[in-house]
């Protein structure tokens, strides 16, 4: 048998992570040692640093044979905005993202099990992640020996973009949507304007037609966010039971996001955007939770509006997301020069 730390003769080794996920959805963390690194003054310099000259670590790290096209990757980076212990870059089978609650919630409890925050303190511990989007507090639960696994988050301003937004999506004629900004931006609407049902129909004819909204979106609507043109991009669609007003019955939905990826979670981001959307429309009031499942998993979020703010001329509110993530292993991936697959490929 190999000795613990073995590695092939040979291979390079080119990385170590810790895989975890949260409601379903994996993550693999990349905690440092990339050999060069995201390079840049900032942490929007370094996610364009990355797409452009080391996307084949992303691939490498998502892609198969190490991963999969729904794999979901983050890679640790220092921050530039004081009082945050770390900034991460997100990772996807197509490129990067600006905003990743599943992975803040993993992220929270790495950071302290990791020993990123020096001396965390019971039985809560807050921990500020940059992210893309901008800095995200996460609050972790601490036992003096380790973190626990319900966690939760406070958002980046979220806000409606749009409302009842018409678009011409080919195959289903002309749908109104709801946009919203979590920190991505995704369209939202109930699958039953698209002949579907959220909790029973079959998870491709959900992905294809979630995918031709995205689409139709992107070609027929222009996103702005006030702060960045870097984050005003289209991440998403996500097809809900139509649930909206409030209850406290649980709410269904199921994100297709980035190339027809499928979150195994409520997915954070779209929790917190939906939530905008709904004060926005005056369908919940602060500090009123509600809960959401996610169709491919049956897992749970929670999340509720916490506070007002601004976002540029948009009137939005601070959202707090939480859910449960947990580790499910470690790795060394090499890679052997001669390998004409070592730093992966998608099948679709």
């Amino acid at each position: 048998m190999a000795a613990p730390g073995w590695l092939p003769p040979g291979a390079r080794p080119v990385v170590r992570v810790v895989d975890m996920h949260t409601g379903g959805e994996p993550l693999r963390i990349v905690p440092g040692g990339l050999d060069p690194g995201p390079a840049g003054p900032t942490l929007l310099a370094r996610r364009r640093h990355m797409g452009a000259e080391l996307d084949h670590v992303r691939r490498l790290l998502v892609h198969e044979p190490r991963g999969h096209r729904d794999m979901y990757a983050a890679v640790l980076v220092p921050s530039e905005l004081p009082g945050a212990r770390l900034g991460a870059l997100f990772l996807h089978g197509q490129g990067y993202s600006t905003m990743c609650g599943h992975a803040v919630l993993a992220l929270g409890r790495f950071a302290l099990d990791g020993g990123l925050v020096p001396a965390p303190s019971r039985p809560e511990t807050a921990v500020t992640i940059h992210c893309p989007c901008g800095p995200v507090t996460a609050f972790v639960p601490w036992d003096g020996r380790r973190s626990g696994s319900r966690v939760r988050f406070h958002s980046v301003p979220a806000f409606a973009a749009a409302a009842d937004v018409t678009v011409d999506v080919p195959g289903h004629g002309k749908v109104v949507v709801d946009i919203g900004y979590g920190g991505a931006f995704y369209a939202f609407l109930s699958a039953e304007r698209l002949g579907l049902d959220v909790c029973s129909s079959e998870t491709q004819d959900l992905v294809d037609a979630a995918s031709a909204v995205t689409e139709a979106v992107k070609q027929q609507f222009k996103l702005h966010h006030p702060d960045n043109e870097e984050l005003a991009f289209l991440y998403g669609t996500i097809l809900t039971d139509g649930k909206d007003a409030f209850c406290d019955e649980p709410t269904t939905n199921i994100c297709v996001f980035a190339d027809a990826q499928v979150d195994r979670s409520p997915t954070g981001s779209g929790v917190t955007a939906r939530i905008a959307l709904q004060y926005h429309k005056g369908l919940i009031q602060l500090n009123q939770t509600r809960t959401f499942r996610s169709s491919t998993t049956g897992s749970l979020f929670t999340g509720k509006a916490v506070e007002e703010a601004k976002c540029g001329d948009y009137n939005a509110v601070v959202v707090e997301v939480s859910g449960e993530a947990f580790y499910t292993g470690t790795a060394t991936f090499v890679v052997e020069e001669e390998d004409p697959l070592k730093y992966g490929f998608s099948l679709k």
